[in-house]
């Protein structure tokens, strides 16, 4: 699957474009990620346990929206972003989407 955050990718024509595919996942923290981030914050730094936290949700949510686009028959993903919103105190969802298209080599 290609994936790409602009319209076109250079040197692939797009043939057919097959329409939006998402993909999403929502996460909470964890007490003990908490306990050793909050130690974290008083000494500065990277919060490690909550960038791992959220570049295993990333992947999932783009995982998730390679699955829609091949259930659609696509080869391509164009136009994909991510985005993050809380949903509760303490979680986020994280939603990967884009457009779904078929694509050959020009």
């Amino acid at each position: 699957m290609i994936l790409a955050t602009t319209e076109a990718v250079a040197g692939i024509c797009t043939v057919k474009v097959l329409g939006l595919v998402r993909g999403s996942t929502v996460r909470a923290r964890h007490l003990g990620r908490d306990f050793l981030a909050g130690l974290r914050t008083l000494v500065g730094g990277e919060v490690i346990e909550y960038t791992r936290l959220l570049a295993e949700a990333r992947e999932e949510a783009v995982r998730r929206m390679e699955e829609s686009a091949e259930e659609l028959g696509a080869d391509a993903i164009v136009s994909m972003r991510l985005m993050t919103s809380m949903v509760i105190g303490g979680a986020a969802e994280i939603l990967a989407y884009g457009t779904a298209v078929l694509v050959e080599e020009s």
